[in-house]
């Protein structure tokens, strides 16, 4: 009996750029073009048991979601696709402007259930490659996010766990100067704030607990305390 036969990712787009050419026109190729630039990245935790499950879904017909890379607890790297290929990772997502960040951003998964610390040489396996994106690609330091940042209502990813101080530090990421943490202004609008910052506030105390997830991580109610205000001022203050 023959063996089936494999379509990789490479014949898949081959297929799909013969699709693209209009059959009623004539064809003549251009020399000038761009292929799909990311400039964001997306990072999120995989909430499965094994670097070595969370690979065989993202090969099942049936899943419907990918990402670019994955990062295994011991620091291995496994690349999934192209970075020029639009994965499946941030689902329905909002950030500023952006509807669709799947079009945009590359999408990485952590082999973390989302109730464990992230081990030091995963964590630095990340920053490597962080390192490399941003260089490659020009990304610019705001645009390092997690997956709740991009769809507060659905996710919590990368979980409260996860070093995102340590990350900016390397530039990768927003941090704020917790030295300098002084009151808002009485006029200080904080819905505007969380906006401006990036977040979607169509649903307010989802973006409240997105950003407390990240930022104040011990407290995730959906009030902002005098602490998380100042906080939330001194990060306003790096966008506007």
């Amino acid at each position: 009996m023959a063996l089936p036969v494999a379509v990789t990712t490479e014949d898949k787009i081959k297929m799909l750029m013969r699709e693209g050419i209009n059959k009623n026109v004539d064809w003549s190729e251009a020399a000038h073009y761009d292929i799909r630039k990311p400039n964001f990245v997306i990072i999120h935790h995989t909430a499965q048991n094994s670097i070595q499950q969370t690979i065989r879904t993202f090969q099942l017909e049936h899943t419907k979601v990918s990402a670019h890379y994955v990062i295994g607890k011991d620091g291995r790297v496994v690349q999934m696709l192209n970075d020029y290929l639009r994965s499946w990772h941030a689902g329905r997502s909002k950030w500023g402007n952006v509807t669709d960040l799947n079009s945009v951003s590359l999408g990485i998964e952590l082999d973390n259930n989302g109730k464990e610390p992230f081990p030091d040489i995963q964590i630095n396996a990340l920053l490597v490659l962080l390192d490399t994106l941003k260089t490659k690609y020009q990304i610019p330091f705001t645009n390092f996010l997690g997956h709740a940042d991009v769809a507060p209502a659905r996710k919590n990813d990368p979980s409260v766990l996860f070093p995102w101080k340590r990350l900016a530090e390397q530039g990768f990421g927003v941090w704020y100067d917790d030295s300098n943490l002084m009151p808002p202004p009485a006029n200080f609008n904080y819905v505007d704030a969380l906006r401006i910052i990036g977040y979607d506030v169509s649903n307010l105390n989802a973006a409240i607990v997105a950003f407390k997830r990240k930022f104040i991580i011990t407290d995730l109610s959906k009030e902002l305390t005098d602490y998380d205000r100042r906080v939330l001022y001194n990060l306003y203050r790096r966008y506007f």
